[in-house]
């Protein structure tokens, strides 16, 4: 039996629940709508505008000659795999290659890469849409191993009775590297090489520091990088300020949190002969802080006051050149003009953000983004015993490693690893973590050092 319509009372016109209405009155030319009157038979259980914001999940195409082209969408991809045009050969991130030959039309690719010590952001973006998206977190665990490493070689050796000395025959290579900076280094360049393997990519921007420190000794710099406007410079001075003055405020003390309003002072009097409106003449402050400053007439507290000087990071400032050499027909771009872009689109901080805004996203439509674990590929051989300090020598590589993919009665499990010498291997059970006989495991996937998830 049919529900009868009622009018619903008091109901906003601007709800994102409120579908159209059947009022005959809609019928009319030149009609916008009929205020707050909705029927009751025609509401939805959900709210419309959730469906409008559900990112979705693209599928990566390869040619049948091995090339990239443009990716496409889930049910495409299902229909492709049905006919028996298609094989896949990826899973994660999952990915076809065509059985046929096609014209293999692409259209200009943009990625950005939002460098960092402890995670990467990254985003390829066409004219109309954003084709990948997601975060790297780093491992930052060669350190760590290399400590282990020494330990159980200095054992060694004092079990010997005499050495041979090698001191002399260490040599560095010209691009030599400290190993933790290498390593974090080259899983830049691995994450680049494996996006561009999965999309036709045609350019490659990276942004290489917080603030681009050639702009603020010479304002007058040329360039495409500097024709944007003086809040890019602005900002890339603020930038550069927040990071010598350690984020603190010389006034009050307190950090110089993200949100709150910032104002540049000058050290000196318009007065004195030793103004300046280069870098070293400046000092940031809180707007609220400038302001008190004036009041209380304190400005020749700051004339001296000392700052560290600028010491770039570490890892940036190494790499730098690098990037340079590596990827070919490179443009770089920096913090400050990150900062700005992403403000004025709207969007929150984040690495994926920061890498959309720096691959020349704007209206584009978004993608459901990645989360990338990095792993250690292979243990060491020479490993501690659990129950003991005898060292215990593993025959043979593990044929699944961690986060790899099993699949045991048809129930797909990430791996947390093997025991007992390769006949078990670990997977979570609800909250509880489980040892399974490995001869259950139906078939399994290796992830390799970029273990890919979809973001939750």
């Amino acid at each position: 039996m049919q529900k009868l319509s009622e009018k619903l009372k008091n109901t906003p016109r601007n709800a994102s629940l409120v579908p159209c209405s059947v009022n005959s009155q809609l019928n009319k030319e030149e009609t916008l709508s009929v205020e707050s009157i909705v029927l009751t038979d025609n509401n939805p259980e959900v709210n419309l505008s959730q469906h409008a914001e559900r990112l979705k999940v693209k599928v990566y195409v390869i040619s049948k000659e091995g090339n990239p082209i443009m990716p496409c969408s889930c049910a495409k991809a299902k229909h492709l795999l049905k006919e028996g045009k298609a094989k896949v050969i990826k899973r994660s991130p999952f990915a076809i290659q065509l059985n046929f030959e096609c014209e293999n039309q692409v259209q200009d690719v943009t990625l950005g890469i939002d460098t960092g010590f402890e995670f990467i952001g990254f985003s390829a973006v066409s004219e109309r849409e954003e084709l990948i998206a997601g975060t790297l977190k780093l491992d930052g665990k060669t350190k760590e191993r290399l400590n282990d490493k020494r330990m159980y070689r200095r054992i060694k050796r004092n079990k010997l009775w005499y050495r041979k000395p090698r001191f002399n025959n260490r040599k560095k290579v010209k691009d030599w590297l400290p190993p933790s900076i290498e390593r974090r280094y080259q899983t830049h360049l691995t994450l680049i090489e494996k996006i561009k393997k999965m999309l036709p990519i045609t350019q490659v921007i990276v942004e290489v520091a917080k603030f681009d420190i050639q702009k603020l000794e010479n304002s007058e710099i040329q360039g495409e990088e500097y024709q944007q406007g003086t809040l890019y410079g602005y900002q890339n001075t603020v930038s550069y300020l927040k990071t010598v003055q350690k984020n603190i405020c010389p006034f009050c003390k307190r950090k110089l949190e993200s949100g709150e309003s910032k104002a540049t002072h000058h050290r000196f009097m318009r007065s004195d002969s030793r103004r300046t409106d280069r870098i070293e003449g400046l000092i940031l402050f809180h707007k609220k802080c400038h302001v008190r400053l004036h009041e209380q007439k304190r400005e020749k507290e700051f004339q001296n006051i000392k700052i560290g000087k600028y010491q770039p990071s570490i890892f940036m400032s190494i790499i730098n050149k690098r990037f340079w050499k590596d990827i070919p027909d490179l443009k770089v771009t920096y913090g400050n003009v990150t900062f700005v872009d992403r403000n004025n689109l709207g969007l929150a901080k984040s690495h994926t953000n920061d890498a959309f805004v720096i691959a020349k996203g704007n209206s584009q439509t978004r993608v459901k983004s990645f989360e990338i674990i990095q792993k250690h590929r292979n243990n060491r051989i020479l490993q501690r015993q659990r129950r003991g300090y005898k060292p215990s020598i593993r025959r043979s590589r593990s044929i699944i490693q961690p986060l790899d993919l099993i699949w045991i009665k048809g129930i797909k499990y990430i791996s947390k690893g093997m025991n007992g010498y390769g006949r078990y291997v670990y997977v979570d059970i609800g909250e509880n973590k489980t040892s399974l006989n490995m001869k259950l495991v139906e078939k399994y996937f290796s992830q390799g050092s970029l273990s890919f998830s979809l973001k939750n």
